[in-house]
């Protein structure tokens, strides 16, 4: 069960496909008005009696300036954003939350300092280190501040 392929289906056909491409293009005027690059001249001229760059620079209007008046730094206005709130006042029960947390780290890293084997010293950090962050995150605010009014922006 051999199938043949097709020759004209290769790629031996792909640059006269690509050719008739191109010339049916060039019939219906698409890139008429392109520079060729084969055609232009090294002076900048393009072929067609179009004007060289230095011609065109010569039919500006005299009130249009050809460089911009360097501007001052300080003249331009920049916004300055305003003072960020300040931070909130912690609350006690969020120091203890913490101090939860620094006595879980230093029963983890030098129990000895409590008199404690690390093998006691182990499971006991690791349920302050617990019990801190579980504080934390169960006194995190699922609602706005109370004194936030009826506009309270976007909400997802």
């Amino acid at each position: 069960m051999n199938a043949r392929r097709d020759s004209t289906d290769g790629p031996e056909n792909v640059d006269e496909l690509f050719a008739e491409i191109v010339a049916g293009l060039e019939r219906d005027g698409v890139g008429k008005d392109w520079l060729d690059l084969d055609d232009a001249s090294p002076e900048g001229t393009e072929p067609g009696g179009a004007k060289a760059r230095d011609d065109v620079a010569d039919d500006i209007p005299p009130d249009v300036e050809e460089e911009p008046e360097p501007r001052d730094p300080a003249d331009e206005d920049h916004y300055v954003p305003p003072e960020p709130p300040p931070f909130p006042v912690l609350r006690a029960s969020t120091f203890a939350a913490l101090g939860l947390f620094v006595l879980g780290i230093l029963l983890l890293v030098a129990p000895g300092i409590f008199g404690l084997h690390s093998s006691v010293g182990t499971p006991l950090s690791l349920v302050a280190l617990c019990a801190g962050v579980g504080w934390l995150i169960l006194r995190m605010r699922n609602t706005p501040p109370p004194d936030s009014g009826w506009d309270d922006g976007a909400q997802v």
